[in-house]
């Protein structure tokens, strides 16, 4: 495994193409592969968040089961003169071995936190459809909800900490702390995406990839709401924590959620 952080020359229009198309960036990302990985969870996957970072940049992060070669994006959306040192890709399967249940660390998730409802005017038996959270309570609910699963637990907060946090809601109308008051836990970056997807013409591998070219594909409307978890968890099943870092969380992996990195906490 690998783990890799490229950053985004944002002066460039190629850049900015990429950063306006989840498509377009999931095909880039691709193609720094000569082989597509599976994608049908017998093994890591491929997965890439954005960050932001102080001074407009923003950074292309990428968790990936072999070594990219980003040389592409490096002339499209980097500074190709730097040629490989314009990115830099670390040995993610040591640090991964090195990780042990009872372990606290301080963590980034970008997801898509969404749930499936059946609306009153829906006919009796049609099958529900899913829909995004759109709230901070709803959306760090999603998270709690699936902790267990992924092998670890979000950090709950003191008491008398939680009691004097300034978040933007004062009442529950129970009597509780908002639950987001009550965790490690900040919810930031709740963005809506909404793009069109491409079906490109099969025969040209190329453009059904980056989502790039002339082919005369048909558009589908995808849209999801994004949103960013920065807190503190504890490892409480190893290899179920391992394979969340290594295979993703939740949906829409392909444009950017799932992908969960580790920090040391302060």
């Amino acid at each position: 495994m690998y783990l890799t952080r490229f950053r985004i020359n944002t002066a460039r229009s190629g850049a900015r193409a990429l950063l306006a198309s989840p498509q377009r960036l999931h095909g880039a990302v691709d193609m720094a592969f000569p082989e597509p990985t599976a994608r049908d969870g017998s093994g890591p996957r491929v997965l890439w968040r954005l960050d932001k970072a102080p001074a407009n940049r923003i950074d292309l992060l990428i968790s990936s089961p072999g070594r990219p070669d980003l040389t592409h994006l490096a002339e499209q959306a980097g500074w190709p003169s730097l040629g490989a040192q314009g990115w830099t890709t670390f040995a993610y399967g040591e640090f991964l071995d090195g990780l042990s249940a009872g372990g606290e660390w301080a963590f980034r998730l970008t997801a898509n936190p969404l749930h499936h409802i059946r609306r009153e005017t829906d006919p009796v038996g049609a099958p529900t459809k899913r829909a995004a959270h759109v709230t901070v309570g709803h959306q760090v609910g999603w998270l709690l909800k699936r902790q267990e699963r992924a092998g670890f637990e979000v950090l709950p907060r003191e008491p008398a900490a939680a009691e004097n946090d300034p978040g933007e809601e004062t009442e529950t109308g129970t009597g509780e702390l908002p639950v987001q008051w009550r965790y490690h836990l900040v919810v930031h970056d709740r963005t809506p995406v909404r793009f069109q997807r491409r079906s490109e013409d099969p025969t040209s591998r190329r453009d059904a990839r980056t989502g790039t070219g002339t082919g005369t594909g048909t558009g589908t409307d995808v849209r999801f709401t994004r949103a960013t978890f920065d807190g503190r968890l504890r490892i409480t099943d190893l290899a179920a924590f391992r394979r969340t870092l290594t295979h993703g969380m939740g949906k829409s992996k392909a444009y950017g959620c799932g992908l969960m990195t580790l920090a040391p906490v302060r």
